[in-house]
């Protein structure tokens, strides 16, 4: 019998899977996705994942309940946070470092 992957697992296996991004443990005990220097986004165990995003971008996840204050800068409209609780989370987690690395692949391929 197959055991349930746990919610960092699932993401995990997604976002390391794209070209260049690399997995690292990070400072504060975080699970920080990368492609290079830059961050996508990072994994705070099984439950909270944290993005940066341009400002604009920020104000329109906000707007869309996507992501909420990050719990280290609240008002900080570049900075979000996601709570992972349910399969619909850790899909939408994917998608939100997917924004990140699509954007960041686009700034390297204009460059």
């Amino acid at each position: 019998m197959e055991q349930q992957r746990t919610f960092s697992e699932q993401i995990t296996t997604e976002v390391a899977a794209w070209p260049g991004v690399e997995v690292d443990d990070g400072e504060l005990g975080e699970l920080a996705f990368k492609v290079g220097n830059r961050e996508l986004g990072h994994l705070h165990g099984e439950h909270a994942a944290h993005f940066g995003f341009p400002k604009s971008l920020g104000l329109e996840l906000r707007a869309a309940g996507r992501i909420t204050d990050h719990p280290a800068f609240p008002g900080k409209v570049a900075l979000g946070a996601r709570r992972v609780e349910t399969d619909d989370d850790v899909r939408d987690v994917v998608e939100l470092m997917r924004i990140n690395y699509d954007r960041l692949m686009a700034r390297q391929e204009s460059a």
